[in-house]
């Protein structure tokens, strides 16, 4: 059997694995978000108020956006494991199937997903953690119980519990797990089929979201002074912020009505 690296073995020495609800932004990542929204608001003040100077009350708000923007690359990372642990539900049903033990399955499944994904990937290096934990006579359904806290997905807490029950009073391990990998495999399938429906939506959604303010873009350019009375008068800021609130309400609205979970 092919031995795991020396990293690995730290690994599972005590280094702590992600945890999969939460998103750390990196400094990189950080600075992009910081930047996306300092353009954002810029471009809003200066279509809305003509006065670039209010965005300074606006900097605050970087810190909920950067929340925001965290909260979307973690439910990305979500996604991509629960596609990822389908995958690693058919290598260790096919293991299993083979004639393999529970704690042998997870090591060969880890080396297949390894060369599918690629060493890097979230779902390999769990498997490989499992692996080399149970070698340390940790039980295995204590680590998928773990693993299924930090991840966030519910199919994967689901099969951690029939798992961990199944472990302790018996059952058939390559029917549980090939009926959780058809299981999780349908809800898959079923999402990738509304976001390929709602692809032509999202564009449009995204389009009309950039109209309004290539509209004001545009007015403010071709015909200078004309909107001079919204931007230099009491009556007009209150116009304008009014317009503002209603295109952020309607931004957010479009937004949820093309998001779809299944």
């Amino acid at each position: 059997m092919k031995s795991f690296s020396i990293a690995d073995k730290k690994q599972a020495a005590g280094s702590p694995m992600p945890d999969y609800r939460f998103y750390h932004l990196s400094a990189k990542e950080t600075v992009t978000a910081g930047a996306i929204y300092v353009g954002i608001a810029s471009v809003l003040v200066f279509l809305f108020y003509d006065r670039l100077y209010l965005l300074i009350p606006l900097l605050p708000g970087i810190i909920p956006f950067l929340r925001f923007y965290a909260s979307g690359k973690a439910g990305a990372r979500r996604s991509k494991l629960t596609y990822e642990f389908r995958d690693a539900l058919d290598s260790l049903a096919v293991s299993l199937k083979a004639g393999y033990s529970v704690e042998n399955a997870f090591p060969a499944a880890a080396r297949d997903l390894g060369a599918i994904l690629g060493p890097d990937a979230d779902m390999a290096r769990e498997l490989r953690y499992i692996a080399l934990q149970s070698r340390l006579s940790v039980p295995i359904e204590n680590l998928l119980l773990d693993f299924a806290r930090r991840s966030g997905s519910e199919d994967i807490r689901n099969f951690a519990a029939v798992f961990a029950a199944a472990k302790r009073m018996g059952g058939n391990m390559p029917a549980i797990i090939r009926s959780a990998a058809d299981s999780i495999g349908g809800k898959i399938d079923v999402s990738r089929e509304i976001e390929a429906s709602l692809a032509a939506k999202k564009m449009e959604q995204t389009i009309m979201t950039a109209m309004p303010c290539g509209i004001l873009g545009y007015m403010r350019f071709s015909s200078p002074g004309f909107l001079d009375v919204l931007y230099r008068t009491a009556f007009g800021a209150v116009i304008m912020t009014a317009c503002l609130a209603g295109y952020a309400v309607s931004v957010w609205w479009s937004h949820r009505i093309v998001s779809i979970h299944v």
